[in-house]
């Protein structure tokens, strides 16, 4: 069997961007499938009213290439999805990417040749049939994004409603006009917190569904002062450096203190202090906020007073306030969130207690009442981490699915790589700090470390890489081990596939942290690649 390929890329996101650009420079030739037009990923996809990113603009960029990151203005704090996907089509035209692209195009199958050790990988043109295509390569890697398989619940009657239906996730492209309509938003996840706010300010009247109420803090987005910007790219490799060793690879201060430990007046002081600045950094008040108890509670209890400080009305302060522990479910950065409530045209229904009976052909029905909207938004989030991964059909040896290999939840050495699949890498899966942190270094982590293993494998003339079942179940154990550890794992998230029924219940990122991580994958490299066979 001829080999077309190096390596195919799944994906066209900054996972799959740079890996190009990497491969480029090692001499490997690699070839980029595309589902959707254009570059940008999960920024080309989440295209919701509000959308914006919630690690600071000037740490949420590439930094392999100084000249990038002098060149490139950030115009906010928190950059919006139009300024992001700007910037993913900048670094496209600015390193020539798209050549090596074919966009429109999704994979649907990917078999491992034995005999031959290549993948075939099979395409097929998005939403036209009958035009798929085959090509062969000697490796893998999947950049899918772990946020990229929406989810879509199956509520009795979803298909019976005659007004259009949105979500999030996959938000029209052109936009959506809520002017002068009755809209319906079911959830209050990320996406709801961030678009809720400006589909308010446009409807006739916004009515909100509540399963589980979320805990968010303030963005206090702004434009970014120039003299800020000057002293950030004058002090860049610094401000990369300290960020690669904090767990969430975000360079903000971490205070080693107790909650628990610390006095009433002084813990008030530092929370609200973290609260003033905004952002992800409320989770660092302190350094125990998700391994006490006691301490989780205090910030939990802060943030919940803040609730009944905006939220005029008292029962709808009280359905807002969230239950389960801070941080166990993904904070959220919001602007506005909470005091969209106080508006006139805006209810929230609260369904923890009794889930919507059905979808209508006008609207839906819960708690006993009949609704009737114009159009309804799906902000019902995503199967994470695994989904886009087994809507592939990957086969490995022995034609091993995995689908099959992962039916009990998913287990990779490294979040790198599975076993029985030689040759086959995923750039931030399963097992790997990803969601836990800032995805940019975590993507150009992997990026680094499986270019860096194919050049290698290239000078040893060795032709194959895959894990041994032992250095995979040590990882996976590991992983599990790590999360038990904090309060994350205690409660539903989707961290552990909660939102989607039947799902493995699995805590699936590594939550050890990314300087952890670098150091497990710096010392697997050391060893000669430790864990894997090279053939």
């Amino acid at each position: 069997m001829s080999i077309d390929f190096d390596a195919v890329i799944i994906g066209a996101g900054f996972g799959g961007m740079y890996m190009l650009h990497r491969l480029r420079q090692k001499g490997f030739t690699a070839r980029v499938f595309e589902a959707g037009k254009g570059v940008g990923g999960t920024w080309y996809w989440n295209r919701y009213p509000g959308a914006r990113c919630d690690v600071e603009s000037v740490q949420y960029s590439y930094q392999f290439s100084p000249e990038l990151e002098q060149e490139w203005e950030w115009s906010e704090r928190y950059a919006t999805q139009p300024e992001i996907l700007r910037y993913a089509n900048h670094v496209a035209d600015r390193f020539d990417l798209r050549r090596d692209m074919r966009f429109e195009t999704r994979v649907g199958k990917a078999t491992f040749d034995e005999e031959a050790n290549l993948w075939r990988v099979e395409t097929e043109k998005a939403g036209v049939s009958g035009t798929a295509e085959a090509v062969t390569a000697r490796f893998v890697i999947t950049a899918m994004g772990c946020l990229s398989s929406p989810n879509t619940p199956k509520i009795p009657g979803l298909e019976d409603f005659k007004g259009p239906t949105y979500h999030t996730g996959n938000w029209p492209h052109e936009g959506v006009d809520f002017t002068g309509k009755t809209v319906g938003v079911i959830g209050t996840g990320s996406s709801a917190i961030q678009s809720i706010p400006v589909i308010a300010e446009q409807a006739k009247h916004l009515t909100v569904f509540q399963r589980t109420a979320n805990y968010t803090v303030p963005a206090h987005n702004r434009p970014l002062d120039p003299d800020y910007v000057r002293q950030v790219k004058a002090n860049y490799p610094e401000m990369r450096r300290r960020a690669k060793t904090k767990p969430a690879g975000i360079d903000f201060t971490i205070n080693p203190a107790s909650a628990a430990e610390t006095p009433e007046e002084e813990r008030a002081r530092v929370f609200q202090e973290r609260w003033d600045y905004g952002g992800l950094g409320f989770m660092a008040s302190f350094s125990d906020l998700l391994l006490n108890d006691e301490s989780n509670q205090y910030a939990a209890d802060f943030v919940r007073a803040k609730i009944g400080e905006v939220v005029k009305d008292p029962k709808t302060a009280a359905a807002l306030v969230p239950k389960n522990i801070i941080g166990c479910k993904r904070l959220c950065v919001d602007t506005g969130y909470w005091a969209t409530f106080n508006r006139s045209n805006v209810t929230l229904v609260d369904i923890s207690d009794e889930p919507i009976e059905r979808i209508t052909a006008n609207g839906l029905r819960a708690k006993g009442q009949d609704f009737t909207f114009d159009c309804l938004v799906l902000a019902t989030g995503f199967d994470a981490m695994t989904g886009a991964l087994l809507k592939v059909d990957f086969r490995g040896r022995g034609g091993v699915s995995l689908k099959e290999r992962w039916n009990e939840g998913p287990k990779t050495y490294l979040g790198l790589t599975v076993v029985d699949f030689p040759n086959l890498f995923m750039i931030t899966g399963p097992g790997s700090p990803s969601v836990l942190t800032n995805m940019l270094p975590s993507i150009e982590q992997h990026v680094d470390f499986i270019a860096d293993c194919l050049e290698a494998l290239r000078a040893q003339g060795k032709m194959v890489i895959e894990p041994v079942p032992e250095a995979q179940e040590e990882w996976v154990g590991h992983v599990g081990d790590v999360s038990n550890i904090t309060l994350r794992s205690t409660c539903s998230s989707w961290y552990v596939g909660a939102n989607i029924p039947g799902k493995p219940r699995v805590f699936m990122p590594y939550i050890g942290g990314l300087p952890a991580y670098i150091r497990a994958c710096e010392k697997v490299v050391a060893n000669g690649y430790e864990g894997f066979v090279l053939a």
